[in-house]
C-alpha cells in the first residue's frame, strides 16, 4: 500500500512512471542491462539523456537560443555557479523571499558586488516583494529571485521586469507546475527532487549569450560552456535520476502537458486551501496573492498541538506533513505527482482532527 507523502523534497514520484522504470529495472529495452549500469556515451543512453531534452524542450516551449544542461550538486551548487558563471561586471542584484534566495545571496556576496534589492524578512517571507525595473541596478548582471518558496510556502504572482538586466530564478519547487514564458528569464534552475526526478539531477535551462564570460579560476565541471560543448557529459552524468526524468516528461505530455497540469494543480491546491479559509482552526500564514499552488503551509497555534498533528497524520498514512524545522507548523507538497485523492484525505483527516482535538 502506498501512503500520501507530502514530502518536500525528495518528493513522490508519479505511480506510471515508477511501474514503467521497474518494468525496465534489471533490462533497458533490449539492452541486455539497466540503465544504472550502462556507459553514459553507449548510444542506448544517448537516446534516453537526447531524448529527455526534446521532451523538456516541447513541455516548457524553450527557445532555441537557450542550451538545456543536466548536471549535479543541486540548486545550493547553482548558488555559486550561477556567480561565478554570469557575474561578469562582479555585480548582482537578489530578491530575498526565504531561506533558499537567503542562501544564494550569500554565497554571491563571495563573488562580487551582491545587493538584496528587495526583502520579505520583515513579516516572516509570507508575502512576495514586488519590485519595479527602477529597483534593479542598470549594470547588474543579473537579478536573482527563487520563484517558489517551498519552506514557506509562497510563490510570485509575476515576472520582475528587469529591462536588459538578465532574471535567473530558481525553480527547485515549482519547475513543470504550470507554464512559463522561458524568454523572460536568462537562466533557470532547479534541483529535481522535488517535481521532477529522484535527487541527484539539476535542470540548467540558460540563455546562450550568457555562457562563456565565467571567472578564469571557476572549476571547470561548473562551467556552462564547457558543459554545453559536452552535452551535459563533461563528466559522467546522473544517469538514473536523468532517465527518470525523461519519464516524467513523457508522463507529462501524455496528459496533455503544462497547461493541463496547472489545471489539476489550482484544483488540488484549492480543495486545501478552501478548506483553510473557511475555519478558523487551522491558520494559513501566507496572504493570499501570494500562496503557492506547490507547498501549503499551515498551522493551529499551539506547537504541541502541530506535533501531535503530525504524528497522528502519519498514523493515517498521510506522511511528511511537519513543516520545515525553521518555522514549525505543518507543509502539504502537492507537487504534480500528489493525486487530488491525497489532498482530499488530507483535508478530511484534518477535520476529524480539529473536531478531536479541541483548542482552549
Amino acid at each position: 500500500m502506498r501512503v500520501y507523502n507530502f514530502s518536500a523534497g525528495p518528493s513522490m514520484l508519479p505511480l506510471p512512471v515508477l511501474e514503467k522504470a521497474a518494468s525496465e529495472l534489471t533490462e533497458y529495452k533490449d539492452s541486455g542491462m539497466s540503465v544504472m549500469e550502462m556507459s553514459h556515451r553507449s548510444k542506448p543512453y544517448e537516446k534516453i539523456i537526447t531524448g529527455a531534452e526534446a521532451s523538456l524542450r516541447t513541455l516548457m516551449n524553450i527557445p532555441d537560443n537557450y542550451k538545456v544542461l543536466f548536471l549535479q550538486g543541486g540548486a545550493s551548487l547553482q548558488f555559486a555557479s550561477v556567480p561565478l558563471n554570469l557575474m561578469v561586471n562582479k555585480k548582482a542584484d537578489y530578491i530575498l523571499s526565504g531561506q533558499f534566495s537567503t542562501k544564494a545571496f550569500k554565497e554571491g556576496q563571495k563573488y562580487g558586488d551582491a545587493v538584496a534589492v528587495a526583502s520579505s524578512k520583515d513579516k516572516n517571507f509570507t508575502y512576495v516583494p514586488h519590485i519595479s525595473k527602477d529597483d534593479v541596478r542598470a549594470d547588474a548582471d543579473y537579478l536573482h529571485i527563487c520563484f517558489n518558496n517551498t519552506i514557506y510556502g509562497t510563490k510570485y504572482n509575476y515576472i520582475p521586469d528587469t529591462g536588459s538586466v538578465p532574471l535567473v530564478a530558481d525553480m527547485s519547487s515549482c519547475i513543470l507546475s504550470e507554464p512559463v514564458d522561458v524568454s523572460k528569464f536568462g537562466l533557470i534552475y532547479a534541483g529535481a527532487q522535488k517535481n521532477v526526478a529522484p535527487a541527484g539531477v539539476t535542470i540548467v535551462i540558460v540563455r546562450e549569450d550568457l555562457i562563456g564570460h565565467a571567472r578564469e579560476d571557476i572549476p571547470t565541471v561548473m562551467d556552462y560552456k564547457v558543459q554545453a560543448e559536452n552535452g551535459s557529459m563533461y563528466n559522467t552524468p546522473p544517469c538514473y535520476p536523468i532517465y527518470i526524468a525523461g519519464l516524467v516528461f513523457e508522463w507529462l505530455l501524455s496528459l496533455g502537458g503544462l497547461e493541463a497540469m496547472k489545471e489539476y494543480n489550482k484544483k488540488k491546491a484549492a480543495i486545501l486551501y478552501d478548506y483553510l479559509d473557511s475555519q478558523s482552526y487551522y491558520i494559513a500564514p501566507v496572504e493570499r496573492e501570494h500562496r503557492s499552488m506547490m507547498n501549503v503551509t499551515f498551522v493551529t497555534g499551539d506547537a504541541d498541538l502541530d506535533a501531535k498533528f503530525a504524528a497522528e497524520a502519519s498514523e493515517n498514512d498521510i506522511k511528511n506533513i511537519k513543516g520545515h524545522r525553521s518555522v514549525g507548523g505543518m507543509r502539504a507538497s502537492i507537487y504534480n505527482a500528489m493525486p487530488k485523492e491525497g489532498v482530499e484525505a488530507l483535508v478530511s483527516f484534518m477535520e476529524k482532527f480539529a473536531k478531536n482535538n479541541p483548542k482552549g
